[in-house]
């Protein structure tokens, strides 16, 4: 099952444990993290169900391809990272 994890940055302001998860695809594999927990939901993917711009989501330090519609497939022994995407100057 993929390992879905989040940043501390992340766990500090919302309920995102790691998760052992379901699913072929990084879509299916956010969305058995969010059933229970529609707050992260809203904080990760916008209103279309996409990546928000300030989040980066890899699967095995490889940052997903397809942000839009999270199709970038996900293995059993795969380890998804999301974090938030911070900036500074």
């Amino acid at each position: 099952m993929p390992r879905v994890a989040f940043t501390q940055n992340l766990q500090r302001h919302l309920a995102c444990d790691v998760s052992m998860v379901g699913g072929s695809t990084i879509a299916e594999a956010l969305d058995e993290v969010f059933r229970d927990n529609q707050t992260l939901r809203g904080y990760i993917l916008d209103d279309s169900g996409g990546v928000r711009k300030h989040i980066a989501v890899y699967i095995n330090n490889e940052m997903i391809t397809d942000r839009r519609h999270l199709s970038d497939p996900v293995c059993e022994t795969d380890e998804v990272y999301v974090m938030q995407a911070l900036s500074g100057g």
